[in-house]
C-alpha cells in the first residue's frame, strides 16, 4: 500500500513506553508558536529533571534563517517535511537513527521510511495534518469546498479573509485551483497562479499566522489554515467549519530534529524518545489538535478528536491531494518571485 493509501485518514495512530533514564540540566526547544503542550513538557521535566525552555517561530523560513546564522543556543527544532531535506543537505542537523531508540518501534508504519528522511535517520514525528479552508458559517452559509472560497470569494467574505502566509502552502493551493500539480513549473500555470493571488489580495483583510483568536472573535470570517487550528477554533465556536477543497489539499508533517550545534545532545535524544511514547504523543496532540505519527496513541486521544472531521480526511479528497515535498531550486525561485509580488 502506498503512502496515500495508508494515510487516507491521516491515522490518529501512534507509540509505547519511555524508559526512566535519569538526566539533568536543560533542553532548549525551537518550535512553532502555540504548538507544545505545557502539560507534556511538565511531565518530561518531572520525569528527567531537565528544565525545558521554548522559543517560538512563525514560519519555516524564519526557523531556517535563524539556524543558518548559528549561535542560537537551541538543541532541537520542528521543521516541516518539505524543509527537512534542506536542513540535512546544509549540515544543520545530526543523525539520530530514530528506529534504534527505545520507542522508535512505535513510529506508525507509514511514517517509518518517509521520502524526506529515508529510514528516519534524522527526524522523529511531531505532528501531521492538512491545509484547507476555514469559514464562519454564521457569516457565509454557501459552499466552501473549493479554493475559490479564498481566491474568488463570495460577497459575504470579501474583505474578511485571512491567508496564512506560508508561501509553499498558498502557491500549492492556487496551483491546484488551476489544475496544476505540486512543484508546478509550467509558466502558463504559474502565470495564472500569480494573477489569481494578485486579484484575490484586495479581498484579504490580513496575512497572519495567528488565526485562532481572530477567527473565534469574528475578526476573520474565513482563512486558509491548518486542520488542527481549525479544530481548536470549532471547539470554541461551533459555527466555524473546516472545508476540504475539492481540488485537493496539501498533506504535511512537522518533525523533531537534533541540531548540529546542540549543547544538550543527550537531553535532546531523551525528549525525542519521550515523544515516541504513545501516551506522550497523545498528550501533545490533545493540546495542538493534530495527529502525530506514533502508533498506539489513538488509545489516549481525547474523545473529541477521534471522529473529528478536521482530522479524518475523506478518501476522495485524499486521492486528489499531495504530500508536501521540497521542490527543485529552480521551482522555488519561481515561487519566490510570485510571492514577492503578492507581498508588495
Amino acid at each position: 500500500m502506498n503512502w496515500k493509501g495508508k494515510l487516507a485518514a491521516l491515522g490518529l495512530a501512534l507509540a509505547a513506553s519511555t524508559g526512566m533514564a535519569h538526566a539533568e540540566g536543560v533542553l532548549n526547544i525551537f518550535n512553532w508558536g502555540n504548538y507544545t503542550s505545557p502539560e507534556m513538557i511538565k511531565k518530561f521535566e518531572d520525569t528527567y529533571k531537565v528544565k525545558v525552555s521554548i522559543t517560538d517561530y512563525d514560519s519555516n523560513d524564519t526557523a531556517l534563517a535563524k539556524i543558518r546564522q548559528g549561535g542560537h543556543g537551541f538543541d532541537i527544532a520542528m521543521p516541516s517535511q518539505n524543509y527537512i531535506p534542506i536542513w540535512i543537505e546544509e549540515g544543520l542537523v545530526q543523525e539520530i537513527d530514530a528506529a534504534q531508540m527505545e520507542n522508535g518501534k512505535n513510529i506508525a508504519e507509514e511514517w517509518k521510511n518517509p521520502p524526506f528522511d529515508p529510514g528516519r535517520k534524522y527526524s522523529v514525528p511531531w505532528a501531521l495534518g492538512t491545509v484547507g479552508v476555514v469559514v464562519n458559517t454564521d457569516a457565509y452559509k454557501g459552499p466552501a469546498d473549493s479554493w475559490a472560497a479564498v481566491f474568488d470569494p463570495p460577497e459575504e467574505l470579501k474583505g474578511k479573509i485571512n491567508i496564512v502566509p506560508e508561501m509553499n502552502d498558498v502557491i500549492y493551493a492556487a496551483t491546484k485551483y488551476h489544475g496544476g500539480k505540486i512543484c508546478e513549473s509550467d509558466k502558463d500555470v504559474l502565470r495564472k497562479v500569480r494573477d489569481t493571488l494578485l486579484k484575490a489580495k484586495p479581498y484579504w483583510v490580513a496575512m497572519e499566522y495567528s488565526t485562532i483568536e481572530k477567527m473565534v472573535a469574528g475578526d476573520f470570517k474565513a482563512t486558509s489554515d491548518w486542520n488542527g487550528s481549525a479544530l481548536r477554533q470549532r471547539l470554541r465556536n461551533p459555527a466555524i467549519h473546516y472545508f476540504y477543497p475539492k481540488e485537493g489539499v496539501l498533506v504535511w508533517s512537522d518533525n523533531i530534529v537534533l541540531l548540529k550545534d546542540a549543547k544538550n545532545v543527550e537531553n535532546a535524544k531523551l525528549f525525542m524518545n519521550f515523544m515516541m511514547d504513545p501516551e506522550n504523543a497523545a498528550m501533545n496532540s490533545a493540546f495542538h489538535r493534530y495527529a502525530n505519527g506514533i502508533a498506539g496513541s489513538e488509545a489516549f486521544m481525547p474523545a473529541d478528536m477521534k471522529d473529528a472531521p478536521e482530522i479524518n480526511v475523506p478518501a476522495d479528497v485524499m486521492a486528489k491531494s499531495d504530500f508536501s515535498v521540497a521542490c527543485p531550486q529552480e521551482v522555488q525561485e519561481l515561487y519566490t518571485r510570485i510571492w514577492t509580488e503578492v507581498q508588495k
